[in-house]
């Protein structure tokens, strides 16, 4: 098993990656801010407890001392607060800290730097979004999401260490901001009270962020570099997602479709082409 540092450890996504690390039998660590240790959903001990006040402030040399002696970093770390994150200068500060850490986990002897990325560094709309796809970020995050990545293949390729980019797409489950669609519809259905939806027409790529998680914490034993798509695979209409939930509580009456309206910007389909390997398997032998 591995040595791993995760950042991120207390996020939506970050808290499955570290629930499936752990069960794996890797050996996890964690930077965090000071006092988010309750936010934890597996265990760590006392040492592999890393805290900072702001890991995008840190200098490469800290990240060095500690990133010595470890195999793998997974890297979920980044400013997401709901409704801001898009547009947000945060961002800028995020691009620069994720260089620093990369600087000091290639002199540290990294060999495996993991990060994580978004769908929506590709063109869209398209509900065949392989890898290969072509790029075209149409946001501030999504570009330095992207140009995260194209520094760090051409700087890890120079330092011989591995490098993998794992690509999100839309992902649900535990721990969502209440704001979010599937919260949003349970709550209204458990309430018993009618859910505002748009038409539901857009077509997207859902997954589970648990099983998301496992799918990146896998790339630890898989070793699998370059860009990763994590997603299902999967084309499903926003209605359907819906209409599946509202089943559950018997009460698709309640689901008002077409009174909120479409955002202009909002694509018709995210839809992509998983290439995430299992465990001593190709991406082709997974189906």
């Amino acid at each position: 098993m591995a040595r791993v540092v995760l950042t991120g450890a207390t996020g939506f996504v970050g808290r499955q990656i570290h629930r499936s690390l752990v069960d794996a039998g890797h050996d996890v660590s964690v930077v965090l801010r000071p006092g988010s240790e309750a936010r934890l959903v597996a265990p760590v001990d006392r040492e592999g407890l890393v805290t900072s006040a702001d890991l995008f402030a840190e200098s490469g040399e800290w990240w060095k001392t500690v990133l010595t002696g470890v195999d793998a970093v997974i890297h979920c770390a980044w400013y997401v607060v709901p409704g801001k994150y898009l547009d947000a200068a945060e961002n800028f500060d995020c691009v620069s800290g994720t260089l620093r850490m990369a600087s000091g986990a290639a002199a540290a002897g990294v060999r495996h730097f993991i990060g994580v990325g978004t769908c929506f560094e590709y063109r869209l709309p398209s509900e065949a979004l392989a890898v290969d796809s072509e790029l075209s970020p149409a946001t501030l995050y999504a570009a330095c999401k992207l140009s995260v990545y194209h520094m760090l293949t051409q700087f890890f390729t120079k330092q011989g260490t591995d490098f993998s980019w794992c690509r999100l797409f839309y992902l649900f489950g535990e721990g969502e901001h209440p704001a979010r669609l599937v919260p949003y519809v349970h709550e209204r259905l458990g309430k018993g009270e009618v859910a505002r939806l748009s038409a539901g027409t857009q077509r997207r790529d859902f997954l589970d962020v648990v099983q998301a998680g496992a799918m990146i914490a896998n790339v630890v034993a898989t070793g699998q570099s370059g860009a990763i798509n994590i997603c299902s695979g999967k084309s499903t209409t926003i209605r359907q997602l819906v209409e599946a939930i509202a089943d559950e509580y018997g009460r698709r009456d309640l689901l008002e479709f077409g009174t909120a309206a479409i955002h202009p910007s909002d694509p018709a389909a995210v839809v992509g082409i998983c290439n995430a390997m299992l465990p001593n398997r190709s991406p082709e032998s997974n189906s």
